[in-house]
């Protein structure tokens, strides 16, 4: 046998060895990537718990600031706590029903070019910094009707907005079409077949869209800034009222030269990050559960 001939059949020996290291290495830096983002959420979590340890208990989460009290008062922020929960609980209900109806009808009615314009302003919109929209908030709200908790709802609400119309958008294209074509084909109107068998198969993909909106807009300052930020220390339930926020409560708070001020905005900040960590968490649950139900309805 030549030695030309012997060099070609070592060739593909060759070539698989060297796919097999570029697979291995490839797999390594994937594997350092996946441990760095892990590592840097682990740091961020550690050092917030642990800046923020001080100000936990209970009276962090049942009281309120006390303006100028002695060192020996216990402060807390309940009432930003309850701020939070009104405005987010006033953007969620006015963007889901909004999100999923621009859903179902760019999915299930609109002409291609309809779509194709509808999901491109979705996509800019939800490139739009949340200053932007708080400004325009601002502008078209709290410049006639001053500040409340009603606008700090709705500049939240604009936010989310896209996330949850995407979101359902896109769990609504995975929806078989035999399950359409069979409701069509026994009768039922367009309408109803989409009411009635196609939304209900997508529940855990709207609430999942739903849940990261939450997660998104919990934490945004800019907006709530321009809309509810004139508050006071009591705990209010009254949207008509501008109402402290978990966002606004933390930037005060850094503000201040007072060391216990700056434990309080860390411990505020720990609390937020456990409250997007269980809403992730719950949005992947979700996802999961939507996902095998799509699955046994394709099959």
């Amino acid at each position: 046998m030549s030695s030309a001939e012997v060099r070609s059949l070592e060739r593909p020996a060759d070539r698989l060895r060297r796919r097999r290291v570029a697979n291995r290495a490839m797999e390594l830096l994937a594997w350092l990537a996946a441990a760095t983002a892990v590592a840097i959420l682990a740091i961020v979590v550690f050092s917030v718990a642990k800046q923020g340890a001080s100000a936990l208990n209970f009276d962090f989460l049942t009281k309120t600031q006390v303006p100028f009290a002695p060192p020996n008062v216990h402060q807390g922020l309940a009432n930003a706590f309850v701020g939070t929960l009104v405005i987010v609980g006033i953007a969620t209900a006015l963007a889901l029903p909004v999100g999923i109806l621009i859903a179902i009808y760019v999915n299930e009615f609109a002409r291609p070019p309809v779509r194709y314009g509808i999901g491109l302003v979705i996509d800019i919109l939800a490139g739009v910094p949340a200053i932007v929209i708080g400004f325009f908030v601002f502008g078209l709200i709290v410049v006639a009707h001053g500040q409340s908790g009603w606008a700090g709802g709705f500049a939240l609400a604009v936010l989310m907005l896209p996330l949850v119309s995407r979101t359902t958008i896109e769990v609504l294209a995975l929806v078989p079409n035999s399950l359409r074509e069979a409701a069509l084909g026994v009768g039922a109107p367009r309408w109803r077949a989409t009411l009635g068998i196609v939304l209900p198969q997508t529940i855990g993909g709207v609430l999942t869209g739903a849940t990261l909106a939450v997660a998104r807009v919990a934490g945004e300052t800019a907006p709530l800034l321009f809309t509810s930020s004139l508050v006071t220390n009591n705990i209010d339930w009254n949207p008509s009222h501008p109402l402290q926020t978990v966002p606004v409560a933390i930037f005060e708070l850094s503000e201040s030269p007072d060391p216990a001020d700056h434990a309080r905005a860390w411990a505020a900040a720990f609390v937020l990050l456990i409250f997007i960590l269980f809403a992730s968490l719950t949005a992947r649950w979700l996802a999961t559960r939507s996902r095998r139900k799509l699955g046994r309805a394709a099959g």
